[in-house]
């Protein structure tokens, strides 16, 4: 019998907990989270005739993001997958107990008995352009911080925020400047940012975010694993005739992806043809406002799927 070997990792900001299945024995060790960890990790592998282990983590933000990227660098085959598919797998096997050591060995067990599909890095210019964008979202939640300390500040320390806030400013707008640059100097960025500017809603924050974070928008089957991906897809409850739960968001993808979408959905449900007209047709079957909107997210996101694949500008009419 083939011995497959697999690798799970349990991640978090400072360190992480891995797990090396093998023969159904478990091997566990500890590294931390940055370069040498990620190197020790790979030595440590080489010593345990790990090299062709499947890697299996959970998708984390960005905790786990620059050790996905050396793993890949280092030719390892990498499954980066969505912590609800793990927490099911581990309430099949009715686990009780949560360490990072354990949760390590049920990512490993997980790869082993699933073998999800393998994952690969953004290009790099994408990846560039995502640093950029999001370096941009944290100077202007720091911005916004310090204008609320501005509305209760006293008069000692008002001088010191204004300062703050028109350094932040002066930063943010370098920023952007390099965003510009970053999407200009790759035509096939600049291509796609001239599509979705054609769908009514989608406005120069939006954009950064889809062009930074989706990547190649082939690389999702259909709308719906885009929604999926997003976390902006309906969730559906139902069990006999005591229970029906239809219409809210799964809510398992990223919630700064969702957040990027909630603005945009309420411009588009008064400027955008299509999604008026599906505002007026859940209105009149009674859905509440806030199931509304997030029918337009959902709707917005197909039409930014449809755009993007077809490489055609938004038409309400073909829409």
């Amino acid at each position: 019998m083939i011995n497959h070997k697999t690798l799970g990792i349990d991640i978090s900001k400072k360190k992480f907990d891995v797990a090396l299945l093998s023969n159904q024995k478990l091997k566990h060790k500890k590294f931390t989270n940055d370069e040498k960890g990620f190197q020790l990790l790979h030595q440590w592998l080489v010593k345990q005739d790990g090299l062709e282990a499947h890697v299996c983590l959970e998708a984390t933000g960005i905790y786990g993001e620059a050790l996905s990227e050396y793993l890949f660098d280092a030719g390892y085959t990498l499954s980066v997958v969505n912590p609800a598919r793990v927490k099911g797998f581990s309430q099949s096997e009715l686990q009780r107990n949560k360490t990072d050591k354990t949760d390590a060995g049920l990512i490993a067990r997980f790869c082993f008995a699933m073998k999800p599909q393998t994952w690969s890095p953004l290009p790099k210019e994408i990846r560039e352009l995502r640093d950029l964008v999001r370096h941009l979202d944290a100077l202007q939640s720091m911005r916004q911080q310090e204008k609320n300390r501005l509305e209760a500040a006293s008069k000692v320390i008002q001088t010191h925020l204004l300062d703050h806030i028109d350094y932040l400013d002066h930063e943010i707008k370098q920023i952007k400047n390099l965003i510009d640059q970053q999407i200009e100097g790759h035509p096939d960025l600049e291509t796609r940012r001239g599509l979705l500017t054609s769908i009514p809603g989608i406005g120069e924050a939006t954009i950064r975010v889809i062009l930074s974070e989706f990547g190649d928008i082939h690389r999702f089957k259909n709308a719906k694993a885009l929604a999926a991906f997003i976390g902006v897809a309906p969730r559906v409850r139902e069990s006999g005739t005591s229970l029906r739960d239809r219409g809210k968001m799964s809510k398992t993808g990223r919630s700064q992806l969702r957040k990027a979408f909630f603005m945009p959905a309420l411009v588009a449900l008064r400027y955008n043809p299509i999604i008026m007209e599906l505002k007026e047709r859940l209105t009149l079957v009674g859905k509440s406002k806030m199931a509304i909107v997030g029918a337009a997210m959902r709707k917005l996101v197909h039409l930014i799927y449809g755009v993007l694949k077809n490489g055609v500008p938004f038409n309400a009419k073909f829409a």
